[in-house]
């Protein structure tokens, strides 16, 4: 089953709003590392409003206990750094969709160690450092779910 992984979020309402679009598709969450707020937050629940018992959520101290826990799984990381778009990766039913921080995206080292499978969602505007962590979430998710037949 295709999964999503927040490295290190640092903004309660991203976090929220990314854990309710996993609860509506049936999706695993996975939260990576410290994250920039406590889980019970009041903004993280308020985003994901009484969904909450739907999210399957698991934590992680850190990507190895990710990759202990997905052994299946294969890993495709989000940046905007990235050569390959999206719309041109062909998503598979075991990926994870791995997300780095709001500010700072995922570790340069990492990317470096998993080109191939370093994805980005174009922005025709070159003014416009990145998207919303959510809404790249969103954008992603919902084509890998559309490639596979989920609907």
């Amino acid at each position: 089953m295709i999964s999503v992984a927040l490295v290190e979020p640092e903004i309660p309402p991203n976090t929220g709003n990314i854990a309710r679009l996993c609860a509506a598709t049936n999706v695993p969450l996975h939260i990576v590392g410290v994250t920039g707020f406590r889980m019970d937050d009041r903004a993280v629940r308020r985003a994901g409003l009484d969904y909450w018992p739907e999210v399957q959520l698991t934590r992680h101290k850190d990507l190895e206990s990710l990759y202990r826990h997905l052994p299946q799984a294969r890993f495709v990381y989000l940046t905007t750094k990235a050569d390959r778009f999206y719309t041109d990766w062909t998503f598979q039913a075991d990926d994870c969709l791995v997300f780095g921080r709001e500010t700072r995206g995922l570790p340069e080292e990492l990317l470096r160690a998993n080109w191939s499978n370093c994805l980005k969602i174009p922005m025709p505007n070159p003014r416009v450092r990145s998207l919303n962590l959510a809404t790249a979430v969103g954008i992603v998710l919902f084509e890998a779910l559309r490639q596979l037949g989920n609907r």
